[in-house]
């Protein structure tokens, strides 16, 4: 598990032997099973947490007991909540697998040291913030804008696999409509196509 997230460092950027055996000296190896949480809402998140298999979602529960995925994240990608970890705050999200998933993990006093020793660590996470910024705006700008349809077309073009993955509840939570709505969407682009 731990080599796809080495392959994945080189082939962001390059490192030396040492920097790599650093990095992996701080690693924590974790498994989820499908529906078990990595974090609940009233905890405070303490890690930098990379996916090297499966699928998680980020989501809030309201007080009438709807779930709001605010994301969903799969292998390659970082996950956490940033909020809860910088202010060490308690959580306003809930983190589960949707699949039986592998992670690998850093205390973000552990990942902070390997930004500061090692540079090319340090740009690299830089890289990912501001692409991780930059997305976050283009969803809340589509969830501002966008009609129910074009709100689908666009998670379908931007994440082909998702929809073989991922619930159709949970997707519809992700777009801000009822289960229904989509599937009277999926119906009607099916229809076109």
């Amino acid at each position: 598990m731990y080599e796809i997230f080495q392959n994945y460092l080189e082939q962001k950027t390059s490192f030396t032997k040492s920097e790599l055996d650093r990095i992996q000296s701080f690693a924590i190896i974790k498994k989820l099973r499908k529906r078990q949480y990595l974090l609940q809402e009233g905890d405070i998140w303490k890690y930098d947490a990379f996916i090297t298999e499966g699928c998680l979602r980020t989501y809030s529960v309201d007080e009438k007991g709807n779930e709001h995925v605010i994301n969903f994240s799969i292998e390659n990608w970082w996950t956490g909540d940033r909020e809860s970890l910088l202010s060490q705050e308690p959580s306003l999200f809930n983190i589960d697998a949707i699949e039986d998933s592998e992670l690998v993990l850093f205390t973000h006093e552990n990942f902070e040291l390997l930004c500061q020793e090692i540079p090319a660590f340090n740009n690299m996470i830089n890289s990912i913030l501001q692409r991780s910024f930059i997305a976050s705006q283009n969803r809340i700008r589509s969830t501002l804008s966008l009609t129910a349809e074009e709100k689908y077309l666009n998670f379908i073009n931007k994440y082909p696999g998702f929809a073989m993955r991922i619930p159709q509840t949970m997707i519809a939570s992700y777009l801000g409509m009822t289960p229904e709505t989509l599937s009277r969407i999926r119906k009607q682009t099916a229809k076109k196509s």
